[in-house]
């Protein structure tokens, strides 16, 4: 089915996102690192079989019980460096983490959202071991806020604050296995309300979220950071949740494919929770869980959101608007300076710091550089420092080699070599003209593309190829 003309309205199509993003912290109820993957050897080991506790209702929720009924025993490891008895559910949870609930309370600010007045944290039963005491902590931070967008605004019901799940390492039939350095990190909860019209909106929203998400600097980056679950149903058939998205791109493919599934369903099943698999189809996972999966959380007591506290917070410029005046005070185009500010580059630092340079130039070898030379060489560029950078720029800008040298020089940073700059000082255009003057005589015969390579051996790093080439074109006639 082709999403291009597809008549998502006339089939009844809502669309919802659940965005789930790691806050740069300690874990939220200890004092634990959240280091999501401990390099270290696990050194404690235990395992656990798990059942699911009554709700508020009095009753077990259906999505517990179904995992609960399956009698597998979860087996965990740890490392000493990164998890404590808290994550072991041998400790009752410390107070709440005071930086990580800021951190919630700005983005909930960022998302126009009324802040409640005082934070209450739920157990949330989830028995499928990933939460070693059986419930994951949970907590209404802000309701009612909003985005807007290209298709309009949509609305943010909640915001949650909550702690990760452990990381699964194997699943058998009976036996599955966690490793618990995650265990306990902070998390911000964004839940949209369905007015998503289409799966590109879908894409669109979950990125804008990641964009607010990412302009408070207090959050982690990388895979597995951010996660996405999106809710979709179309007229006459049961919400679903897909869970899992990771990588924004193939969001659409599987909103589409989730489509199509519910129209050929034959028999409309429950309400129930699927998994996003890499091909964009998605897999049962699990009934949808109810209100009956809730109850409170004796071990934390209540905390008021005080004026004093909300005063205390100070809100970022959000990442779209610099981007934006970054290309309009320095005249870049717009990819440059999307890219300046995705990969949290202090241009306005080495604008300052080198005024002689053109500014475009300036971003190029910042965000386009690193990428020429990866590609080229196959070098590992995130062992690049902001130093090494500020060394090669300082050599161009005082006049000690040419702007070709820059990438070279680079190189040759991550190779580990001693730079001679000697090799790389720029010729003056005099100087140039003479030489390849010398070259042609030398290769009267030759074709230009033949003198054209003799040159750039003897010219490279020293002199910009387009105007070797011009002037070899002029001598030449």
């Amino acid at each position: 089915m082709s999403e291009k003309g597809f008549d998502y309205k006339g089939f009844g199509f809502k669309c919802g996102l659940e965005c789930h993003q790691q806050i740069e912290s300690n874990k939220l109820f200890c004092s634990c690192p959240s280091l999501v993957n401990d390099d270290a050897q696990a050194d404690i080991f235990f395992s656990r079989k798990l059942r699911a506790a009554a709700g508020e209702t009095g009753l077990i929720d259906q999505a517990a019980a179904y995992e609960m009924q399956k009698g597998k025993t979860f087996q965990y490891e740890a490392c000493s460096s990164s998890s404590c008895l808290v994550e072991f559910d041998e400790e009752p949870p410390h107070l709440v983490n005071m930086h990580a609930l800021k951190v919630a309370l700005e983005v909930s600010l960022l998302l126009h959202a009324k802040i409640v007045e005082e934070i209450h944290f739920m157990r949330k039963t989830v028995v499928d071991g990933s939460n070693v005491s059986g419930f994951q902590r949970t907590a209404l931070i802000a309701m009612n806020g909003y985005i807007d967008t290209s298709q309009g605004r949509v609305t943010i019901p909640s915001i949650c604050l909550e702690e990760e799940a452990a990381k699964k390492l194997e699943g058998h039939e009976h036996l599955v296995k966690f490793r618990l350095d995650r265990l306990g990190v902070a998390l911000v909860e964004i839940a949209t309300d369905a007015s998503i019209q289409d799966p590109e909106h879908a894409k669109e929203v979950a990125s804008l979220l990641g964009m607010i998400l990412r302009s408070t600097g207090k959050v982690k980056r990388g895979l597995g950071t951010i996660r996405q679950d999106v809710n979709i149903s179309i007229a006459g058939h049961p919400r679903v949740e897909v869970k899992g998205f990771q990588e924004l791109r193939y969001m659409p493919t599987v909103i589409q494919q989730e489509i199509t599934r519910q129209i050929q369903e034959a028999k409309k099943g429950e309400a129930h929770v699927r998994k996003a698999n890499p091909d964009g189809t998605s897999s049962y996972l699990r009934p949808m869980p109810g209100a009956a999966r809730m109850y409170p959380e004796t071990d934390i007591p209540p905390i008021p959101i005080t004026k004093e506290l909300l005063a205390s917070i100070t809100l970022p410029e959000l990442l779209d608007a610099k981007a934006l005046r970054y290309e309009k005070d320095y005249a870049l185009s717009a990819e440059l300076a999307r890219m300046l500010v995705a990969e949290d580059v202090d241009f306005p630092g080495y604008v300052k710091e080198f005024p002689k340079l053109e500014t475009k130039f300036l971003a190029y070898v910042l965000v386009n550089t690193p990428k020429e030379i990866q590609k080229r060489y196959s070098l590992d560029i995130t062992k690049l420092r902001d130093g090494d950078y500020r060394e090669v720029l300082g050599y161009f800008s005082n006049g000690l080699i040419s702007k070709e040298a820059v990438l070279d020089i680079l190189v040759e940073i991550l190779q580990g070599k001693k730079i001679d700059l000697h090799k790389y000082k720029a010729v003056d255009e005099k100087t140039l003209e003479k030489e390849l003057k010398e070259l042609i005589i030398a290769h009267k015969d030759a074709p230009f593309n033949a003198l054209m390579g003799e040159a750039m051996k003897k010219y490279r790093g020293k002199v910009d190829g387009q105007k070797i080439m011009e002037l070899l074109k002029k001598l030449s006639s």
